[in-house]
């Protein structure tokens, strides 16, 4: 249900949404959710649906599997309104930003390993704590030092300068439209994230924020174990000047452990044999009525029940692209 302190729903043209999965394997049932969930608000308020494939951790990626992704979507009828983007070709856009951040004080290089992060930690009596990543301590900051002769190994967001010199609130308050009212002291929380990596390779907070800004990406709908990644990227949004987009995370599919369904724990691809039946059970997660119909009627049917739910401001018409195969 949206609520009465939702910000106003772009609607038509105004409306970009997307999809970025990594292509470190294929779709599995719990990525399907995110992707079915993106499409439909997109449809649901007449915007433009758009696919990034998020290969920037080059070592993780599987070859073949984005295109594998393009094709599982394809069989769903989820296909985007505009050509795909690939972050591998995107480092220079990372770079300037980069470089942005560092020209305005905010990023800083630093030397430190995670198990140097640990004993700063430990020295103070906080041992690390089980699934849990311990904030930065800020060992490696300009005013605290900075590398003292050391190598540096990552660049680092300086989350406080950057709150100070712009007057944030702490802690940083946003609302999703599922989730409602969340906020965090991301300085106390996580400290200063990285950047770009010890390995050279792009950080996902970086890359994601540099790319929906330039895709201009209104509004983001992914799974809820991506919430407390908000906060993080809401900081950076406002260091680089670029919009923040509107919030939807969506319930996650679980294993039978309990824990998340997703390639690290073994997750299976989809078995798309049939795919109304693999998008049926992607939908039943977010709260839809079975399907009625063959596949395209089926996401139709399911577009107008999402529109009552989430978004009962937009237009009905969606300029046909729900049932069309292409943009």
């Amino acid at each position: 249900m949206v609520r009465p302190d939702d910000p106003p729903a772009p609607a038509g043209p105004c409306y970009r949404g997307r999809f970025a999965p990594s292509p470190t394997g294929l779709l599995h049932a719990g990525s399907l959710v995110a992707a079915l969930a993106s499409w439909l608000d997109a449809r649901a308020h007449g915007g433009r649906w758009l696919v990034r494939l998020e290969d920037v951790d080059a070592p993780r990626c599987v070859p073949g599997a984005g295109e594998a992704i393009l094709a599982q979507l394809a069989a769903c009828g989820l296909q985007p309104d505009e050509p795909v983007e690939w972050q591998s070709r995107r480092g220079a856009a990372y770079e300037a930003a980069l470089q942005r951040l560092v020209a305005r004080g905010w990023a800083y290089p630093c030397a430190c390993t995670r198990q140097a992060i640990e004993a700063a930690w430990a020295a103070r009596g906080v041992p690390r704590q089980r699934h849990a990543a311990l904030p930065y301590p800020g060992t490696c900051r300009p005013e605290r030092g900075g590398l003292r002769g050391q190598a540096p190994r990552a660049w680092r967001l300086h989350v406080g300068r950057v709150i100070a010199d712009l007057g944030l609130p702490v802690p940083l308050a946003w609302h999703d439209r599922r989730l409602g009212a969340q906020a965090q002291d991301v300085e106390a929380a996580v400290g200063d994230f990285v950047l770009k990596r010890a390995d050279g390779l792009w950080a996902y907070q970086l890359a994601v924020v540099v790319d929906d800004a330039a895709q201009g990406i209104s509004d983001v709908v992914r799974g809820e174990d991506l919430a407390d990644n908000t906060p993080r990227q809401i900081v950076l949004q406002r260091a680089l000047g670029v919009p923040t987009p509107r919030y939807l995370h969506t319930p996650l599919v679980r294993g039978a452990n309990g824990e998340k369904l997703s390639k690290q724990n073994g997750a299976q691809p989809l078995d798309l044999r049939d795919p109304l039946a693999a998008l049926a059970a992607a939908a039943a997660v977010l709260g839809l009525p079975p399907p009625a119909g063959a596949l395209h009627a089926a996401l139709a049917g399911w577009t107008a029940a999402w529109r009552t739910r989430w978004a009962p401001g937009a237009a009905a018409g969606d300029g046909g692209r729900s049932l069309q195969s292409g943009p």
